[in-house]
């Protein structure tokens, strides 16, 4: 049985408060097993905003509905509202991820801060954002971090030599096929990188006047029989992409897939991924470059 990894980001706030618990309860339902990959430190999401200058950022919002899925106090947080802490705010619902057996991570300390600035930083800044989530994480769940995945797939070389620093054997930071081991400055890295294989739904919807259970239907219909990674949004698939979110975990069953989390997949591993250099690129439906 082929297995399909599910990646579930989570942003904000809102996201960890509401979009968590209600994957929990959907995930039970249908007995299937996920890593949830947390940001924990401020909600910058109003920050966003500069994002505007890149290309096909407004596309995506006409399409996305972004004011719907993340609410106008949410799109103020850093701006007009302070940046609430989301890691000290919520310890019980990130424990209680933990607790229902599914797999914890780190997604960033402060995920748009991340996201905007990462490919121009230095190891010191990159290593001071990344410490700062590991060392949170130990203070909720006790132990450190096993996997990472970052904010937009955006990364550095600095981050990737990091990620061996802090110990960590695989991540999912890149978007692409297969898994492999990412070389950096000619050395090769210890981190397998466990790339995400399927389009997420807010880069289909939309798109060739596809709704909600079109984009479902399509992200269905890509999906071959071999292993895969799918990245869902804790804003998104957590809350009004819920229903959507149901049809795929149905049809991929119904495919013969089964669900499972980042770990499973790397544990299925039949030999050490071939060594590939991290290349940026675009992809459909995304504004800006990603690591892939």
């Amino acid at each position: 049985m082929p297995g399909l990894a599910l990646k579930v980001d989570v942003d904000t706030l809102r996201g960890t408060q509401e979009g968590v618990p209600n994957l929990l309860r959907l995930l039970d339902q249908v007995q299937a097993r996920a890593t949830f990959l947390f940001s924990l430190g401020p909600d910058h999401t109003g920050w966003a905003i500069r994002r505007a200058f890149r290309p096909g950022f407004f596309s995506k919002v006409q399409r996305t509905s972004v004011l719907s899925h993340y609410g106008l106090k949410t799109l103020l947080y850093g701006t007009l509202l302070p940046a609430p802490d989301i890691g000290l705010r919520t310890k019980d619902i990130l424990r209680s991820v933990r607790d229902a057996g599914h797999e914890v991570g780190v997604h960033t300390w402060d995920h748009v801060l991340w996201q905007d600035n990462v490919r121009a930083r230095n190891g010191d800044w990159t290593r001071k954002q990344m410490q700062r989530a590991c060392d949170r994480f130990v203070d909720i769940f006790g132990t450190p971090p096993t996997t990472h995945g970052a904010a937009g797939w955006q990364m550095n070389d600095h981050a990737f030599v990091c990620l061996d620093e802090l110990g960590l054997r695989y991540a999912s930071d890149t978007r692409g096929g297969q898994p492999f081991t990412p070389v950096i400055a000619g050395k090769k890295m210890q981190c397998v990188q466990l790339p995400t294989t399927l389009p997420t739904l807010d880069e289909i919807i939309g798109v060739d006047d596809m709704d909600e259970n079109a984009a479902a239907d399509h992200v269905l219909a890509q999906t071959t029989q071999n292993e895969q990674i799918f990245t869902l949004h804790a804003e998104l698939e957590g809350r009004k992409l819920l229903p959507q979110f149901e049809r795929l975990l149905r049809g991929w069953q119904d495919q013969g897939f089964h669900l499972q989390t980042l770990a499973q997949s790397f544990a299925a591993l039949p030999t050490p991924p071939a060594p590939r250099s991290p290349l940026w690129g675009t992809l459909p439906g995304r504004s800006g470059e990603v690591m892939t």
